[in-house]
């Protein structure tokens, strides 16, 4: 039963959103998109021995939050959609999601959105460079402040000059800011021989989930009286982290986006 216990309480979590929100904004779409969304969760984290259950996940919710809410619904789910939507006094599915996924969810499960439900890690994630070659993190990450303060100030400029067809630039905002970061990505993956490069020094929304992240209940941490300090763990781990620290200021220890990669790793089951 207690593999069952992480599974079920992210769907419980996830249904008790969907409750509230259908009753509140009285709107069955929030009761369906946030049911389907914890139990492709709870789904996926059963199927944790299962070689490819994270992937079906990121597949799963990453195209329908791309494909379904971005480019069918033409709501902008980037960052750019958050404070568009956010200055407009707007509660629909982008600012809902940023509270839920990126804000204050965190404080449960950390970076666990970077894991299993982002569109863009779901491409990268796909590229063959999934141990980074080397865990020395270059000194570039202030580039993701530029691009979350650039967001802000784009959406800003929207604001005070109000031009015409504010709905269509957003949505034109969403698939050209995708494209470019699909394509930065596949870039500083390729030449830093890491899968998740992007995720470390560009992403903007770090910038909401870094600091959360901190304090997340669910972390992945050694049993002290199972581990040999092998290192195999941390060797593994795609976003750096020392793993074989259990403290909460271990090394990059907002970055865990429980992978599960290091559990299975692990020759003493000690994660």
């Amino acid at each position: 039963m207690k593999k069952y216990r992480v599974p079920l309480l992210f769907f419980l979590i996830f249904e008790l959103i969907a409750v509230t929100l259908w009753l509140t904004k009285h709107n069955l779409f929030y009761f369906f998109n946030f049911s389907y969304i914890g139990g492709a969760l709870s789904i996926g984290l059963t199927m944790e021995d299962h070689r490819y259950a994270r992937r079906i996940v990121q597949l799963l919710i990453g195209l329908y939050m791309l494909v379904y809410l971005g480019l069918i619904e033409h709501e902008n789910m980037q960052i750019e959609g958050f404070w568009y939507y956010l200055f407009s006094g707007t509660f629909v599915a982008a600012t809902i999601h940023y509270v839920v996924a990126k804000i204050f969810g965190p404080l449960i499960f950390g970076r666990g959105w970077c894991g299993y439900a982002c569109w863009s890690a779901m491409v990268f994630d796909f590229l063959p460079w999934k141990r980074p070659r080397s865990h020395q993190r270059k000194k570039i990450g202030w580039i993701r402040y530029l691009v979350f303060i650039g967001s802000f100030l784009f959406v800003t400029a929207l604001f005070i000059r109000h031009p015409k067809g504010l709905e269509s630039i957003m949505f034109y905002a969403f698939i050209i800011g995708n494209l470019c970061y699909y394509a930065i990505g596949i870039i500083l993956a390729y030449f830093f021989k890491d899968n998740r490069a992007f995720c470390k020094y560009i992403c903007p929304v770090t910038v909401f989930l870094k600091p959360m992240s901190y304090f997340a209940r669910i972390r992945v941490k050694p049993d002290p009286h199972k581990c040999v300090k092998c290192g195999k763990c941390t060797r593994i781990c795609p976003m750096d982290v020392d793993v074989m620290d259990p403290s909460r200021k271990r090394v990059n220890a907002t970055e865990c986006i429980l992978c599960g990669e290091c559990i299975k790793e692990c020759p003493k089951k000690a994660l």
